[in-house]
């Protein structure tokens, strides 16, 4: 179901990136648990972690999530999220 892993960063106006922490993902989560079915297929595993299934939209879930943040105060003005897909780690092959 949560075949996909994502990291989720600030960015601040100077360019650094930080990673968002879990509770942040969670609020956005949670939140969109009840509102979005969009959004049923993500999974906060750790700060800046999220994994997601198939259908979850990247582009819809970045705008969707830097609204809510901005909403919830968590960006200030000149921040800004990055979202990127990183590959699954491979299970160790056997001999």
């Amino acid at each position: 179901m949560f075949s996909r892993r994502l990291t989720i960063e600030r960015i601040d106006a100077a360019g650094l990136a930080q990673r968002c922490p879990i509770a942040q993902i969670d609020n956005f989560a949670m939140r969109n648990f009840t509102n979005d079915a969009l959004f049923d297929d993500t999974l906060p595993i750790a700060d800046g972690l999220m994994e997601v299934g198939l259908r979850v939209p990247l582009d819809h879930l970045a705008v969707a999530m830097e609204d809510w943040f901005r909403r919830k105060s968590y960006l200030a003005p000149g921040e800004r999220l990055r979202i990127t897909e990183v590959e699954a780690k491979q299970a160790p092959t056997q001999l």
